[in-house]
């Protein structure tokens, strides 16, 4: 009898590589960022058997590591047993095959490994549109030589979506699928603009939950709303903006927005892909910004998100910003006014405004509270009816 043979997809093993620079981290040390990475690592299925990080002025152009750093990196290839490599930053094209052909394993960055989650976690043809072209906009430049060493390295974290599936198209098939999908997300936007146009008419105010991923977007969502929005202690668990329509206490409806959750190191090609998506922010009457103060890096969490709002043109929009997950730091919902009490001090954190609400959306303290100052806000802006 001829034995079947069955092919089996074993977890990556992967090797985290940080560089601490002036340019590199953007306010976070480098081992916080690494740590963040091995969580995003961890998101995507691989297991991490090891990470170091080196101290440069600025990353080598050829190598972005020192060759020392490589030296050893490789001395460790027997003892970790690690077939990626992932790098805290994104790399150049030559700087990915020169180190792949140095390491005989594969090598990926921190942008390819967000756009692997994203391409996991796209559950809408809208999302899924939005992720295949910020994956082909990314693995353009990075074709030549680029399929030889997928074949020869495997797929995997940071080949999914149209990674394997492209392996031997060519520049010009890429580019007329980048067009097509340009062209499709450009249709999404005028329907989404459209959507908006009528939304307006009714004069149903908008409130927009935005974040840090992982900050409680969903959970905050579903207990207003009873979506049943997917809620996941990962990164990226809400990809695809989910929207509901809501009563406050005092009557007044309005529509609720749970968008995708933002991260240090976001590219810009990954916001520009996903513009379709966050122009739904632009549309808010209020912004919801929600901190996880649990986060020993929540001041710098904070600075991120108010940085992408201000490249979105967000900066003056108005917003309360929500410091969730009480539960896990006080005990009792009589503590909620002690902000000594969290490791995250509003002083400690640059703000836009001090119009901050504590709150534990898994326990609902404070719920109440935010609901009231959402009531505030909108009874006291009033919304532009089109006519």
């Amino acid at each position: 009898m001829k034995q079947e043979l069955f092919a089996t997809q074993t977890e990556e093993q992967a090797f985290l590589v940080g560089v601490e620079s002036k340019a590199s981290n953007h306010g976070w040390s480098a081992v916080d960022s690494l740590q963040e990475l091995s969580y995003l690592a961890r998101t995507a299925g691989a297991n991490v058997v090891g990470m170091f990080t080196q101290k440069l002025k600025a990353p080598s152009p050829t190598y972005y590591i020192g060759k020392g750093k490589i030296a050893e990196l490789i001395s460790l290839k027997e003892q970790a047993q690690y077939n990626t490599v992932i790098f805290d930053d994104e790399l150049s094209p030559r700087q990915q095959r020169n180190l792949e052909e140095l390491l005989q394993v594969k090598v990926i960055d921190r942008t390819a490994l967000i756009l692997d989650i994203f391409a996991k976690q796209a559950r809408t043809h809208e999302g899924q549109l939005q992720v295949e072209l910020a994956q082909h906009q990314y693995l353009l430049p990075r074709l030549v030589g680029q399929w030889s060493h997928l074949e020869r390295l495997g797929g995997g974290i940071g080949t999914r979506g149209p990674g394997e599936s492209q392996l031997e198209t060519d520049r010009r098939l890429i580019h007329k699928r980048i067009n097509r999908l340009q062209h499709e997300i450009e249709e999404v936007r005028q329907h989404r603009a459209l959507y908006r146009k009528q939304r307006k008419k009714i004069g149903m105010p908008i409130v927009a939950l935005v974040g840090y991923t992982n900050a409680g977007k969903s959970t905050l969502f579903n207990a207003l709303s009873k979506a049943g929005v997917v809620v996941e202690d990962k990164l990226f668990s809400t990809l695809d903006p989910v929207t509901r329509r809501l009563n406050l206490p005092n009557g007044q409806q309005f529509l609720m927005t749970d968008t995708v959750g933002f991260i240090q190191k976001l590219p810009s090609s990954i916001v520009a892909a996903f513009r379709a998506t966050l122009e739904e922010l632009g549309e808010a009457n209020l912004l919801l910004h929600m901190v996880d103060i649990t986060h020993k890096n929540a001041a710098n969490q904070c600075l991120t998100v108010e940085k992408i709002l201000d490249k979105l043109n967000l900066k003056d929009k108005p917003r309360i910003t929500v410091f969730n997950k009480l539960d896990l730091a006080l005990s009792s919902e009589g503590e909620l006014e002690i902000l000594t009490a969290v490791p995250c001090l509003k002083e400690q954190i640059v703000l836009p405004n001090k119009n901050i609400v504590l709150i534990s959306a898994t326990r609902g303290w404070g719920v109440d509270k935010l609901l009231g100052k959402i009531t505030s806000h909108l009874e006291n802006s009033p919304i532009k009816i089109l006519s």
